[in-house]
Order: C-alpha cells, then sequence, then structure tokens
C-alpha cells in the first residue's frame, strides 16, 4: 500500500473540502466566504472601533489643552494685548503655540486615517490646510513672544535658554518639512519615483517635529512659572496648578496623538482606485 505524504491535504470521507482547505479557497458568488477573509474583516472592524473612539479621546483632550492655555494665559497670567503691552503681548505665545503647534499639528497628521474613505487628492488639501493654519499660529507666536522681549522697557535677552533653542528648533524643522511636503506632493511635475522615496522621511520627521513641539511646550511652561513666581512656586499658587495641569493634558494628548498615528493596525488603506497607482521610477505622474 503507498503510503501518503504529510504535505498533501487529503479530502474527508464525505468528499467535502477539510477546513484548512475551505480557509483557503477563493470566495465566489455562491460558495462560502473564506474564512480568513471573515476574520480579517472582523479585526479590521475592531481596530477601526478603536481608533475611533480614540480619536474622539484625542479631540477632548485637544479642545482641554486650548482652553486650559486660554485660561492661564487670559486669567492667570493677566490677559492679551499687541505691543502696547509687550508684558501681555507675551500671553499670546503660549496660547497660539498650543493651537498650532500642538492641537492643529496633531489633527493634521491624523487625517489619512480619520478620512480614511475619501480620495488622496481631497486628504492631501485638508492635510496642508491644516497644517497652513498651524503655521500661521506658530509665526504669531513667534511675532508676540521677540516683540515682548525687544519692545519691553528693559528689553529681554533673545535666545538664550534651552527652551527657545528647542522650540525655534521645531518651528524651522516644521517650516522644512511644510515646504518639502507641498513641493513632494502638491506640486506639479515631481516623479512618483521622488514622492515614494521621500513618503517615509516625511512621516518620520513628522513625528518628530511634533513630539519636539511638546517638549517645547512643556519646557516654555516651567521656565515661565519660575520667572513669574520665582521662589512662591513651590507653594503651588493657582497659576502654578493650571500650569502644570496644562503640562500634563499636553503629554496625555501627544501620547495619543503618537499612538494613534503610528500604530500600523490603523493605517489607511488604499482605495480600489488607487491600487493601480504603483510609486515607481518609470510610473507616469498624476
Amino acid at each position: 500500500m503507498a503510503s501518503v505524504s504529510p504535505l498533501v491535504n487529503t479530502p474527508s470521507s464525505a468528499g467535502s473540502p477539510t477546513v484548512e482547505e475551505e480557509s483557503k479557497a477563493p470566495p465566489t458568488a455562491s460558495g462560502p466566504v473564506p474564512l480568513n477573509t471573515m476574520d480579517s474583516h472582523v479585526n479590521q472592524q475592531q481596530d477601526l472601533q478603536v481608533f475611533t473612539v480614540g480619536f474622539f479621546l484625542a479631540q477632548l483632550l485637544g479642545v482641554l489643552c486650548v482652553a486650559l492655555a486660554g485660561a492661564w494665559s487670559g486669567h492667570y497670567l493677566g490677559g492679551f494685548a499687541w505691543q502696547s503691552v509687550p508684558s501681555l503681548q507675551f500671553n499670546y505665545h503660549p496660547l497660539f503655540m498650543v493651537i498650532g503647534l500642538v492641537f492643529l499639528y496633531g489633527d493634521a497628521i491624523l487625517v489619512y486615517r480619520v478620512m480614511r474613505n475619501e480620495r488622496k487628492k481631497i486628504l492631501k488639501l485638508i492635510h496642508a490646510g491644516l497644517h497652513t493654519l498651524a503655521f500661521i499660529f506658530v509665526v504669531v507666536a513667534l511675532k508676540a513672544v521677540f516683540d515682548s522681549h525687544n519692545l519691553a522697557a528693559n528689553p529681554i535677552p533673545n535666545m538664550y535658554s534651552l527652551h527657545s533653542w528647542l522650540g525655534l528648533a521645531a518651528v524651522v524643522l516644521f517650516s522644512l518639512q511644510f515646504v518639502c511636503g507641498f513641493v513632494s506632493y502638491l506640486f506639479p511635475g515631481v516623479s512618483q519615483y521622488w514622492r515614494a522615496w521621500y513618503l517615509p522621511v516625511h512621516v518620520y520627521f513628522g513625528v518628530v517635529i511634533y513630539v519636539l513641539g511638546i517638549g517645547a511646550c512643556l519646557m516654555g511652561i516651567t521656565e515661565k512659572l519660575i520667572f513669574s513666581l520665582k521662589s512662591d512656586y513651590k507653594d503651588l499658587p493657582g497659576t502654578a496648578v493650571l500650569g502644570n495641569i496644562l503640562g500634563v493634558v499636553l503629554v496625555c494628548f501627544g501620547i495619543l496623538i503618537v499612538y494613534l498615528v503610528t500604530t500600523p493596525q490603523f493605517k489607511r488603506q488604499s482605495l480600489p482606485e488607487e491600487e493601480n497607482l504603483q510609486l515607481t521610477p518609470h510610473s507616469p505622474i498624476n
């Protein structure tokens, strides 16, 4: 009697396929849906539910960050003014940095995962639009802090603290990232090869700049509290408590955004019409 190889799957005695054969069989119009396809669909739905909950929680934390920054700057630090009162002009700096470099920037890098059923061309425009709005807030924030130093009765030196160094580094990198991203993905005439090569670099530095920006915000909060309260900081007056809470919420918001934007299971899947667009050196330009 000939022996049966263990690498060959034999049908059952009733002539029906085994479970392994059924799971490998391609789906047909009248046949059963493969088990592996069903499992994949269930996993995708579960991942999408987790992402949705995480996204709405992130939005709540983001709005809370902006509200806390507004209350801290508008009430505890004395309110807002422009160049007529340089000390109050400074208060636009923390508020606008939180709005631009943290909240809007965080939402911008989530666009592709949140609006996963939209065409890529639309997503590119929304992504660029949110970054443009964030960049405007960042520029005004820088104007406010430099004016508050230079226009003070006793001018304050610029760019001497670690906060200012890392903060400016984040803004410069953000500016370069903005220009490179615009040229690569919205400017006509750029080859698909370059776009494909630059994409992982663009994604990586997008997260790096975001983390760097939040780190600079935390150092800025601490620096402002120390300069304003001096030895009273240890007594935790209301200004210090709110500033510390703002820092904690910023960290929580940043952690959640980075988790949502880096988890592979949450990645946007290409639409059917995008499957044929191969990013090769000889591909035609979109």
